[in-house]
């Protein structure tokens, strides 16, 4: 998939670095199939790691890993950082630190592909506010009983995971309304904002969280393999999103993300043997449904 014009095509070659002038020409279907793979491939490590290092441990070093490598990789104080950019970035920020906190939380307590379609409505509630079709309508229906389908969780089962998936959904809504927001400024250089958002997300959570990953800091196996989870779970999704949402409305970005509850199950079953029942299976190809019924000749 292009560039809508020319002019913005050249400004995007301009500012990134040659590596990433393949990942423009790739459709954003591809970018987030990739994205989806690695993020939740991160997740399902990450799970195995918790019976060594608390999981809010896990969750820290993993917005450290990811700010360590796109601060040195992006460079962003090459930037031109004005106050107001400064304070959304750092927004941007600290709603993805508390996203992934939340998430890992969850997880915890939670199955994968559960915890992602709880997590989820943050992407519908997202969607349903730039809905304007009677397609529009219908994915949502379809994306909101998908969910409810697969998340198959009550108050009454894990209270807390199911708080702390919500929670990330929250943040996840957050997330892409300020994303967006980060990418459509034309001042910044791709990714810049993801790294010095990441940079800002782990200093703000350092205070409260750093104590919990003191067992992976005093081994250098459990650090390096914390530290791997970050790469796979945040700089190769979240830097491949930052491309496509520069190329996507906001509504169409975030309803293309219902197929991400579908790689978690998927991804859950066959790392951590979380193999889902006939109702999640069925949830599963609600929201795929939704997903394909909304971004059918849109993208």
């Amino acid at each position: 998939m292009m560039c809508r014009t020319e002019a913005y095509a050249a400004t995007v070659l301009r500012a990134a670095p040659p590596a990433a002038a393949p990942l423009d020409r790739l459709p954003p279907q591809a970018l987030f199939v990739l994205g989806a793979i690695s993020q939740y491939v991160g997740a399902a490590l990450a799970v195995l790691l918790f019976a060594s290092v608390p999981a809010a441990g896990v969750a820290w070093l993993r917005v450290v890993a990811a700010a360590a490598v796109l601060v040195a990789w992006r460079r962003p104080w090459r930037t031109r950082w004005t106050r107001a950019r400064l304070q959304l970035v750092a927004a941007f920020g600290i709603a993805l630190a508390l996203m992934n906190l939340c998430f890992y939380l969850a997880i915890d307590r939670l199955p994968l592909g559960t915890t992602v379609a709880i997590e989820f409505c943050g992407p519908i509630f997202v969607a349903a506010l730039g809905s304007r079709t009677r397609r529009d309508v219908a994915a949502l229906a379809l994306g909101v009983t998908g969910v409810l389908a697969l998340a198959d969780v009550h108050l009454s089962g894990s209270p807390g995971g199911f708080a702390l998936a919500a929670g990330a959904g929250v943040f996840w809504a957050a997330y892409i309304v300020l994303g967006h927001r980060v990418a459509a400024d034309r001042e910044i250089r791709p990714q810049d904002g993801l790294a010095l958002a990441m940079a800002i997300g782990a200093a703000t959570l350092a205070p409260a969280l750093v104590v919990s990953a003191v067992p992976a800091l005093i081994d250098p196996i459990l650090l390096a393999a914390c530290l791997a989870v970050g790469v796979a779970s945040s700089v190769v999704p979240y830097g491949l999103e930052q491309i496509a949402m520069r190329r996507l409305p906001r509504a169409r970005f975030a309803l293309l993300l219902a197929l991400l509850p579908a790689t978690a199950a998927v991804i859950g079953a066959i790392v951590l043997g979380q193999v889902p029942g006939l109702v999640e299976a069925a949830g599963i190809a609600l929201v795929v449904a939704a997903a394909s019924l909304r971004t059918h000749g849109d993208l």
